[in-house]
């Protein structure tokens, strides 16, 4: 048993735990996006939705992408699109 994998996976599952995280996670999915439309999806300040990215950022979930001024974000992790799938296709 590789416990090393599984902590991995843990800390995958530990990042999109909360719902505002999991959120972003399945809108970024279907459509890359950068911070401000998020924040209006969501209707949450700027900066909670900041360290929300950087969470997922840090786990390996997500990557920026600048375009001029702007950073829009993405889903690059397999595992967690997997994940997403399963929890949204039953619905």
């Amino acid at each position: 048993m590789d416990m090393k994998k599984y902590e991995i996976y843990a800390e995958k599952i530990k990042a999109i735990s909360h719902p505002h995280r999991l959120c972003i996670v399945k809108g970024l999915i279907d459509k890359k996006s950068n911070v401000t439309k998020i924040q209006e999806s969501l209707n949450l300040p700027q900066s909670t939705v900041s360290q929300h990215l950087a969470k997922l950022k840090a786990a390996g979930i997500i990557e920026g992408s600048r375009s001029g001024l702007e950073i829009c974000y993405s889903v690059v992790d397999e595992d967690t699109k997997n994940i997403i799938k399963v929890l949204f296709d039953r619905d």
